[in-house]
């Protein structure tokens, strides 16, 4: 059987994260300017490979200064490293709906190998006849294994910035024509 291309439906996905603030609450974050490619052998994709990247200065906290500092050398260093990438290495499926997305995830030129837990959504056709397929991934990721180091000590004790960050995607591919 061929391969099938798939390309990202960038309306109807979001890349997003959670990190721990003042250790009392989460922040959200999201990356703006994103792309996904995905093969698969017909409509399945534990025979195919996903890839992902986003540009690091599109990140949006919903805090101006805060996205300043994200982008700063201190974290993403964006002018730097504008991409973080994430290449897949393994789909397999776990049960039922329910699959582990394996692979290396690049930030600031450090590589880690990430695992993801993902829920297939299955594939479906939409009004004008285009073939796509949900899944929805979510992980966690040290953010100082990537050299995103900095954080501030509180006067009560902890730190502002949690080491954990949680991922959270919402992904919706199309398949090419």
């Amino acid at each position: 059987m061929n391969n099938t291309n798939w390309n990202l439906d960038p309306a109807h996905s979001e890349i997003g994260f959670k990190v721990k603030h003042m250790m009392i609450t989460n922040v959200s974050g999201a990356f703006t300017d994103f792309n996904v490619e995905a093969t698969s052998e017909g409509d399945d994709f534990t025979k195919g490979n996903i890839n992902f990247n986003a540009k690091t200065a599109s990140v949006n906290t919903k805090s101006e200064q805060r996205d300043g500092h994200l982008r700063s050398p201190e974290f993403f260093d964006s002018e730097k490293y504008p991409e973080m990438k994430f290449k897949g290495t393994s789909y397999e499926k776990v049960s039922g709906d329910h699959y582990k997305l394996n692979g290396n995830l690049t930030i600031k030129d450090v590589t880690k190998p990430v695992s993801l837990d993902v829920e297939y959504g299955g594939v479906n056709k939409d009004p004008w006849g285009n073939t796509k397929a949900g899944f929805t991934l979510n992980g966690k990721i040290n953010r100082k294994d990537f050299g995103l180091n900095w954080n501030a000590a509180l006067e009560t004790g902890g730190v502002m910035v949690s080491e954990e960050v949680k991922i959270n995607a919402e992904i919706q591919l199309v398949k090419a024509q």
